[in-house]
């Protein structure tokens, strides 16, 4: 068991690594501008995030939801902060490497108070978010709400800058999304009704539909450079075994995962 998990582990690694050597590829390759724009720098490109704790830079902070879905307090951000930012992490969250690397600063969440350009780019991620509006329902911006955040964000951007500019700026953006874990972890945290409405097949097509959905809306205001990385091993993260009897892990959403994956990859070709 132990060396099949350290395989898991080593896949998910491994394909971690490669998504973030893509990224910077992306990053550092150089776009034609589409007309004489006033960006920060001739080949600016800004980061737009969506998805759900791996991601959420703070919004959970603004909505009303429970505890379990904020990080507003300590240890949270102890480590490089000095205080709890919301992000589910003591330190950094892979978007703000990324950004840092693109010599960018960390990206805003959306909905933090005040007034932003957003020329250097959003964050829509909400912790506890999934592909499925019915996941954690209320509590969290599920993904779709996400997108409709996104093409208000648009249409500010063709206000203040002018339609081309604002064009020029989505079309070389980078968009980032990590959802999905949780439109799964809750088939083994609760008595879903999901386990007896669909077959995993049927849920499996209904996330990647949402998320197909969310990737065409993006298409459509103009981006074009997207990453989504795969799932994580769920069944190995320390709240799944804490939860699970046995320490046997989240293994009834184990085939609901692989499905994903196997499908997620065909999707994706």
């Amino acid at each position: 068991m132990r060396t099949k998990a350290n395989e898991v582990y080593s896949m998910v690694s491994f394909r971690f690594h490669f998504c973030f050597l893509v990224l910077l590829v992306v990053f550092l390759t150089p776009t034609h501008s589409l007309s004489h724009i006033c960006l920060p720098k001739q080949q600016h490109v800004a980061l737009f995030i969506f998805g759900d704790s791996l991601f959420d830079a703070g919004n959970n902070d603004y909505i009303n939801t429970t505890t379990d879905n904020l990080a507003n307090y300590g240890p949270y951000g102890e480590t490089f902060f000095n205080y709890p930012t919301g992000r589910f992490s003591n330190g950094r969250l892979i978007p703000d490497f990324i950004a840092e690397f693109a010599k960018l600063p960390f990206i805003t969440p959306f909905l933090y108070p005040g007034y932003h350009q957003y020329t250097d780019g959003a964050n829509f991620a909400s912790a506890g978010a999934g592909a499925l509006v019915e996941t954690k329902q209320g509590l969290v911006i599920d993904l779709k709400t996400q997108l409709h955040y996104y093409k208000k964000l648009a249409k500010l951007l063709r206000r203040r800058l002018g339609h081309e500019e604002a064009k020029t700026l989505l079309a070389r953006a980078v968009y980032l999304i990590s959802i999905g874990s949780n439109d799964y972890f809750a088939l083994s945290t609760s008595n879903s009704s999901a386990l007896q409405t669909y077959s995993p097949e049927e849920y499996v097509d209904a996330v990647i539909g949402n998320l197909t959905s969310v990737i065409k809306g993006i298409y459509k205001k103009g981006g074009r450079k997207i990453a989504i990385p795969n799932l994580a091993p769920l069944g190995c993260l320390p709240i799944a075994r804490a939860l699970s009897p046995n320490n046997t892990g989240a293994r009834k959403s184990v085939r609901w995962i692989q499905i994903f994956n196997s499908r997620y990859l065909h999707y994706s070709k």
